[in-house]
């Protein structure tokens, strides 16, 4: 299973609905459960933050490589949860 990592800010009204996206995937699909997520809010932890390639939040990494960054909808975090789960 591959570690996602999602930088993101706390009033950030895209990221607060990605995260509740994710809580709704974790309760519709058991297999998702395990899925290992890092959270970065990015104005918190400016030194991580600034050592990735990104301009906008929320951004999800699949390992080390970015694979959304911006406005997200529950198919696409759907997609990245599935791509985690390959090996």
């Amino acid at each position: 299973m591959k570690k996602i990592t999602i930088f993101y800010q706390e009033r950030c009204p895209f990221c607060k609905r990605a995260f509740k996206f994710i809580e709704e995937l974790k309760a519709e699909h058991s297999e998702y459960a395990n899925i290992q997520i890092e959270t970065i809010e990015e104005t918190e932890q400016p030194q991580i933050a600034d050592k990735f390639d990104y301009y906008y939040v929320p951004t999800f990494y699949l390992e080390n490589e970015k694979i959304h960054e911006g406005g997200i909808y529950k198919d696409e975090i759907k997609k990245i949860f599935d791509a985690a789960l390959q090996n």
